[in-house]
């Protein structure tokens, strides 16, 4: 194999006798290394949309998330998360109530997602702190307020006009048991009071949009619940792992609850964001392809030009699969070259972009969660776009090396 690789490397660099012949080796080559530079720059891409949303939901959300596995509501919830709380590499457990209610202020009303929270322990597993764009954040003690302290989104400030500390917001829940009074439709709910310590935004619509958070003995209130809770929220402890640390705890409380780290948490947005991944990876292996059927131009010009040469080896006592190994090495090259000047280009593109950030995203800039495209450079990307590359090397190799076999046989004939 030796004599063929060298015959084969000579051919390549060699001065063809007609121009065409080195024009399409070049287009061959540029094609690969086109997608497979793309290959790399658009995986690289995803990966750091997914680093921004994961970016983004450490700021808001708990590192783990434990919910009853059948029904809405834990039971005893303070019973749990101070079990929880117990475990190694646990660093706050605290109890939630969520549930839908209904906010009004100055005669405009809404639908909103109410959030329970213990106040001190909620500006631990979250960074709410630093949310904050409008008024001062929880203090921790919000039942020491009359009316008691809470947070609202940004989305809930907007629709209801409630932009000022202090505003004042009441919050109906229709009662969990009884019947419907139709004499006093007012008799079914529940009616309690905030006064909005600040506004948050997180830059998640989700979120945003409806979300007030206060103080879980008004969420208690207002729900009909006692000790009960929706989830327990866990914060890590510095250094741990909130993926090990999710299996422990589904370990220790059982399968009675559904125990959920911060990705399957968002797992629909990050689902989204891998389908398009890979949909776009597909469609850039399927350009790859396409551009391969330029190699098996280039090498059945390399095979035609060729014929005298390889009539010189066959009377050498070469064998006929001994020469289509060199066109199969030849057409190995052409991929190989391509496909490294490829990948290096594309992951000198990526580390660019994500030095300089040289692509910017339109839109106001004030809007905007990043300015420019993010970039996360992982380097399992060289492999899984080395794979397909690898693949359609070797097959258009194959064709290379049984193209020239047949020239060779259709001469001796």
């Amino acid at each position: 194999m030796k004599l063929e690789a060298g015959i084969a490397w000579r051919y390549l660099w060699k001065k063809k006798s007609h121009g065409a012949v080195s024009a399409i080796a070049a287009v061959s080559v540029v094609g690969v290394a086109v997608a497979a530079a793309a290959l790399i720059c658009v995986l690289s891409v995803f990966n750091g949309f997914r680093e921004v949303l994961t970016g983004q939901n450490d700021r808001i959300l708990p590192d783990v998330e434990v919910t009853v596995s059948r029904g809405k509501a834990i039971s005893d919830g303070d019973s749990l998360a101070a079990a929880i709380g117990r475990l190694e590499g646990v660093a706050v457990s605290s109890p939630v109530v969520s549930d839908q209610a209904l906010a009004i202020y100055a005669q405009r009303e809404m639908p909103v997602m109410l959030l329970g929270v213990v106040s001190g322990e909620f500006r631990k597993y979250t960074m709410i702190d630093s949310l904050i764009v409008a008024g001062s954040t929880l203090p921790d003690d919000c039942m020491a307020e009359d009316p008691p302290a809470g947070l609202i989104s940004a989305g809930v400030a907007v629709r209801l006009g409630a932009y000022s500390p202090g505003d004042r917001l009441l919050l109906f829940a229709p009662r969990r048991e009884g019947r419907i009074n139709m004499a006093n439709p007012a008799a079914s709910f529940r009616i309690d009071s905030i006064a909005a310590a600040g506004v948050f935004e997180s830059r998640q619509q989700d979120i945003d949009a409806t979300t007030v958070v206060v103080p879980i003995e008004i969420a208690r209130a207002l729900l009909d619940y006692d000790l009960q809770a929706t989830s327990v929220a866990v914060k890590a402890r510095p250094g741990v792992d909130p993926g090990r640390l999710a299996a422990e705890i589904s370990a220790a409380v059982g399968d009675t609850y559904t125990v959920r780290d911060r990705a399957r948490q968002q797992e629909t947005s990050f689902r989204m964001v891998e389908i398009e991944k890979w949909v776009t990876g597909l469609l850039l292996v399927f350009i790859l392809i396409i551009a391969s059927f330029n190699i098996i131009s280039t090498m059945t010009m390399f095979v035609l030009e060729k014929r005298a040469g390889m009539q010189t080896l066959r009377a050498l006592g070469m064998t006929p699969r001994r020469i289509g190994g060199i066109f199969w090495w030849e057409s190995l090259y052409i991929t190989v070259l391509g496909a490294v000047t490829g990948l290096l280009a594309g992951v000198g593109l990526c580390l660019l972009q994500e030095r300089f950030g040289l692509i910017r995203m339109g839109g106001d800039p004030a809007r905007m969660i990043v300015q420019s495209y993010p970039v996360a450079l992982q380097w399992s990307d060289l492999w899984i776009a080395g794979v397909p590359i690898a693949a359609i090397g070797l097959f258009t190799s194959w064709i290379a090396s049984s193209f020239a076999r047949s020239r060779i046989a259709e001469k001796r004939r």
